[in-house]
């Protein structure tokens, strides 16, 4: 990765771009569902205000990719690994894993025991790398999305 790389903390600057990037891959696979609807219209009521976290790649300053903390519903779960969305015009570049690594670094800033992802099996590239990032295959427990076919856990050792 180049020197005009970073992630940066979400802010207002990013809101269009969180949302434009997770509906692009959404809609090419999927279609959009209201949790959907909520979380991507309103990311600071939905996940900051609720001490959640989002974070923006940039290259050379423009989005490329999100992804966010959001604080878990599910007992055992502190947090939610979702809305990781990459511009397609910046895939195959590491984006993906930066932003899934930087997300678990801030999980255990925060003091996360166990993250919890929803996905499904057709996206193949994001199922490798969350197994890379350490992510496991876990039973089902009820889900809000219709797309969902897969979930995985994450157990962080705070030693």
């Amino acid at each position: 990765m180049d020197a005009s790389f970073t992630i940066v903390p979400y802010s207002d600057t990013y809101k269009d771009a969180f949302r434009s990037l997770n509906e692009e891959w959404i809609t090419k696979y999927f279609q959009i569902e209201e949790m959907d609807r909520v979380a991507l219209h309103h990311p600071k009521e939905y996940i900051l205000d609720k001490g959640g976290y989002i974070a923006v790649a940039l290259i050379n300053r423009e989005p490329v990719g999100v992804c966010a903390l959001i604080p878990c519903q599910y007992d055992g779960y502190d947090f939610e690994l979702s809305k990781m969305g990459v511009s397609p015009k910046a895939q195959g570049k590491g984006i993906g894993k930066l932003l899934g690594q930087h997300i678990i670094d801030k999980a255990k800033q925060l003091g996360a025991q166990r993250i919890f992802l929803e996905s499904n099996r057709k996206l193949a590239p994001a199922l490798s790398l969350y197994k890379k990032l350490g992510f496991k295959e876990m039973t089902k427990i009820s889900s809000p999305y219709a797309r969902s076919d897969i979930q995985m856990e994450l157990t962080i050792y705070t030693a």
